[in-house]
């Protein structure tokens, strides 16, 4: 009876009374690798970069998502359209919704283009094809599956793959 009165003179002065729904609103969901259904729905379908616009491919596209929701996404893009110079170092799309490292350089919030580049660098660009950063990335003859893009977690951090390349990001 006592726990009747409470609840009706909570609703009576106007006062919140939490539901199940309402405590699990609050919780934080934990960090994760996305799934493709998120993918789906996180990913552009094109990627504005120099210009120009690239279809993104989605089947080629990963990423996580912290505590907080805050996210991070690569995708691989076709950048047949672009000059030779561009598409040596520009392969796909990085969008970050927080401060990361990536390898040894640090990277603001941001959209970006990436690459892999020939010379053992992992390069930055910002959508108008000027140099963020330049990292150096590290090979993986051991991993048994290669794929076009690949993002596995790694201690507190994560690596990202493309083929046997990998650099590492951390979030900060």
């Amino acid at each position: 009876m006592k726990t009747f009165r409470v609840l009706l003179l909570a609703v009576l002065a106007g006062a919140a009374i939490p539901t199940a729904a309402q405590s699990a609103m609050k919780r934080e969901i934990p960090k994760h690798l996305l799934t493709a259904d998120e993918l789906q729905k996180a990913v552009p379908t094109e990627y504005f970069y120099r210009g120009q616009k690239a279809p993104v491919q989605l089947r080629n596209a990963v990423g996580f998502q912290l505590a907080d929701g805050k996210m991070f996404l690569a995708a691989l893009v076709d950048a047949s359209g672009y000059s030779t110079a561009i598409q040596q170092k520009y392969q796909g799309l990085l969008i970050t919704e927080t401060r990361l490292t990536l390898g040894t350089a640090e990277l603001a919030p941001g959209q970006y283009g990436f690459g892999f580049t020939a010379d053992g660098k992992f390069a930055v660009m910002d959508v108008a094809n000027n140099d963020v950063l330049s990292t150096t990335w590290q090979n993986d003859p051991d991993l048994k599956r290669a794929v076009p893009l690949k993002l596995v977690e790694d201690g507190a951090g994560y690596k990202l793959y493309a083929g046997k390349k990998w650099v590492a990001v951390k979030v900060e």
